[in-house]
């Protein structure tokens, strides 16, 4: 039997103030933490929803350094971003607040030597990477090199992010200091530890016995990593930037980031509620849901609860962690530092007035229990063929079939019918469905109930036919409308945790002053005799060259980090200039160029060489350009090679060509006219 808990406080993972937040950030965290915080304020529960920006840890430093400015700058300047686009997108925090506030450090400092005066900690010794030109240890993230799995050459020390494998620094191939571009030594450092293996058997206990009803991969990652036996874990790391480490003696030495971003959920619920803060963290009649991504489920199923029962004092454990899976994007993983990436605030600024629209289609495709994949086709899809052709066709028929035959009144309702009466029945049931997924954490299945109830009031319409009724029974009409225009009214209350914006713009046109959950189901939403507002569209379709655009966009990311990527080849050996002044390179003008048959890399090339005899050329770039594109051009050519036959045609020299980035040859040629067979030197 669950238990009855009189208030519920939900968190949501501080995101790094390194970048903005993107889609991914949106569909894991914060779009469903929000359904479920506005469903319970719905119902009239009492109910805190915290977050806040995470502005310690290595990549903000990492990231000041690369612009020239402090850590201070990079996350002033992002935790706005983040705020004011999370509002922007109707996320409704009763608090975002940051860490590096004086009552999150105050905390945190606070939190550390209250476990350290306990003897919670143990201290160790241990040989870390150590940049001699810096003067300072390496964290992971300031460590590259290549990955011993995929080999990709620009792995970081934590992670490589081509292939997603978690790595030490010292499992790199050929590390180097992201600092100085040096080669690190080995040297040795001491730090404070956590020892997580003391609280193994209480977090068995506790997760694998007393929350089985938790989502799998919750539930299967927290499984994974007692069944392999936890370790302690440092608490502390050497670097200059975060939350000192409050002991005599440790000096350059601040609090692991990880060990600080969680204390941030309690410390901004006592930055909003200074005096009442506690009994949201320490009253068992509190219930706590923190919602995060997978990549920190150890930490707030395994960690934090270690951190919190260490510390005691009665501090509450979560009751679930839903965490969702990977959002990708296009096929591709969502990276940061690859900007393959839909922010959201240039969403908001692309897509004015449809921040509903995102948060319907992160819903729709929630990565609840796998990883799902966002793209822009069907985005356009689901606005196109969902919000615009079910839920708003059938408000906006509602609202000008009542303007066009009751003048925008709401009309008077005879007596209900078996169908009208039924509608009712139905909606009744989907919010009895909806409710359930909710507070279950199934979101996305809530908001296919919500939109069949759309699709139940299409129905509705296409099976009395007002329009042909008015000709002949109006009292009918009246009736039929009366229900159509409640049915308009119970979506405008069973969408409001999905689509805020449009439920709000229906109120205003409904006049409907505020909604909750008790009132989805009812009949009698709308009096009669209402001057309804003017009928507007809800939402409006979204053309293809608006998502060409956002398409066009990605591809210029992915052509940037291939350029950011490309490394050109090592020099060949030195030649002296009699050896190089023996290559005749010329200028010539292509006049005719077509593909050799039977040849799919080939191109024959007629040019004039400014000899009065055109000259033949092949060349192995016909993957590369159609020959309409190289037909009139000046390119430069190897004049003095001996004829070669290929397939068939004699091809007397070389053209020109550099490989780029993403390895395409580009034909050389000169930026201006010249005379064909200027000789180039």
């Amino acid at each position: 039997m669950k238990k009855e808990f009189k208030r519920t406080l939900v968190t949501t993972a501080l995101p790094y103030a390194n970048g903005p937040v993107h889609i991914g950030h949106l569909a894991g965290v914060y779009v469903p933490a929000d359904i479920y915080t506005r469903f319970l304020r719905l119902n009239g529960e009492e109910v805190m929803m915290i977050g806040g920006s995470d502005e310690h840890g290595v990549p903000i430093t990492i990231k000041a350094k690369r612009e020239g400015v402090t850590p201070q700058d990079i996350v002033d300047r992002y935790h706005t971003i983040i705020k004011d686009s999370m509002a922007g997108l109707g996320i409704s925090f009763d608090v975002y607040s940051r860490t590096t506030s004086d009552t999150h450090h105050a905390m945190a400092s606070e939190f550390f030597r209250t476990l350290y005066d306990k003897g919670e900690f143990v201290e160790r010794s241990s040989m870390q990477l150590y940049d001699e030109k810096a003067g300072q240890f390496l964290a992971d993230r300031y460590v590259t090199g290549e990955c011993p799995h995929c080999h990709n050459p620009r792995a970081y020390g934590d992670q490589c992010e081509s292939c997603g494998t978690s790595l030490a620094p010292t499992d790199l191939i050929n590390p180097r200091s992201a600092l100085t571009d040096t080669v690190p030594v080995m040297k040795e450092t001491f730090h404070w530890y956590l020892p997580l293996d003391k609280w193994e058997d209480y977090l068995r206990r506790w997760i694998l016995d007393g929350h089985k009803e938790w989502r799998s991969n919750v539930y299967g990652q927290c499984k994974s990593w007692l069944d392999m036996g936890l370790q302690p874990r440092a608490v502390s790391r050497d670097l200059d930037w975060g939350v000192p480490v409050p002991v005599e003696g440790a000096e350059g030495k601040v609090l692991y980031v990880w060990f600080d971003a969680p204390i941030g959920y309690i410390s901004n619920t006592k930055e909003l509620c200074p005096d009442s803060w506690e009994k949201w963290w320490k009253d068992p009649e509190t219930r706590i849901i923190n919602f995060i991504g997978k990549d920190n489920i150890v930490f707030h199923c395994i960690v934090f609860p270690a951190m919190l029962s260490a510390y005691g004092d009665g501090y509450q454990l979560p009751d679930n962690v839903p965490a969702n899976e990977f959002l990708n994007l296009e096929g591709d993983k969502i990276s940061t530092s690859r900007n393959w990436a839909v922010w959201l605030h240039e969403y908001l600024e692309d897509f004015p007035g449809k921040q509903d629209v995102l948060r319907y289609v992160l819903t729709a495709n929630a990565p609840e229990t796998k990883d799902n994949d966002f793209t822009w086709a069907d985005f356009q899809a689901r606005n196109n063929n969902e919000l615009v052709a079910i839920l708003g066709n059938f408000v906006n028929r509602a609202l000008v079939l009542t303007q066009k035959y009751f003048g925008g009144e709401v009309p008077a309702c005879g007596e209900l019918m078996p169908v009208d009466a039924g509608v009712f029945d139905e909606i009744r049931s989907l919010k009895e469905s909806i409710s359930s997924n909710i507070r279950d954490f199934h979101f996305r299945d809530a908001l296919k109930e919500a939109m069949n109830m759309a699709r139940v009031g299409n129905r509705y319409l296409q099976e009395t036919e007002p329009w042909k009724l008015a000709k002949t029974d109006m009292a009918r009409t009246a009736t039929i409308l009366n229900v159509a225009l409640q049915i308009t009214a119970n979506l405008a209350v069973a969408f409001e945790p999905f689509l805020p914006f449009m439920s709000g713009k229906l109120c205003g046109i409904l006049h409907l002053d505020s909604v909750n959950w008790d009132m989805l189901g009812c009949d009698s939403l709308l009096a009669a005799g209402v001057k309804l507002g003017e009928p507007e569209l809800l939402f409006e379709k979204i053309d293809d060259a608006a998502v060409q655009a956002q398409i066009d966009k990605l591809n210029r990311a992915k052509e940037a980090n291939a350029l950011a990527a490309w490394k050109p080849e090592p020099q060949s050996a030195d030649v002296d200039i009699d050896t190089f002044g023996r290559c005749d390179i010329r200028v010539g003008t292509v006049l005719e160029c077509k593909r050799v048959p039977k040849a799919d890399k080939l191109l024959q090339f007629l040019i004039d060489d400014g000899t009065g005899s055109p000259r033949t050329i092949v060349s192995g770039i016909a993957k590369y350009y159609d020959p309409e594109q190289l037909t009139g051009r000046q390119i430069c050519y190897i004049a003095n090679l001996p004829p070669r036959k290929l397939r068939g045609v004699e091809s007397c020299g070389m053209i020109l060509s550099a490989v780029s980035s993403d390895g395409s040859l580009v034909v050389i040629g000169p930026t201006g006219p010249v005379a064909p067979g200027s000789k180039v030197g």
